[in-house]
C-alpha cells in the first residue's frame, strides 16, 4: 500500500462523517474538487500543504490524517 493510500482512506471516511460531498470538502478546503477525488483514490499524492488546507477543513489534525 501506498502512504498516500491511507490518506486518501482517511480524508473519505472524515468527509463522509460530516456529511460533506467531495465538491464540499474542496470549498472548505480552497481546493479544486478533481484534487480532492484524485487523493481519494490514491491517484496523486498530495503536498504537505495540501494536506494542511484538508485537515483544517476537517477540524481535524494534520497527523490524524497521516496515520490514516
Amino acid at each position: 500500500m501506498k502512504p498516500y493510500e491511507k490518506y486518501g482512506e482517511a480524508i473519505a471516511k472524515l468527509r463522509k462523517q460530516n456529511g460533506w460531498s467531495q465538491e464540499e470538502l474542496a470549498a472548505r478546503a480552497k481546493l479544486d474538487p478533481k484534487s480532492v477525488v484524485q487523493i481519494e483514490n490514491a491517484k496523486r499524492n498530495p503536498t504537505l500543504k495540501t494536506l494542511q488546507k484538508i485537515a483544517s477543513a476537517l477540524n481535524v489534525s494534520i497527523s490524524k490524517l497521516l496515520e490514516g
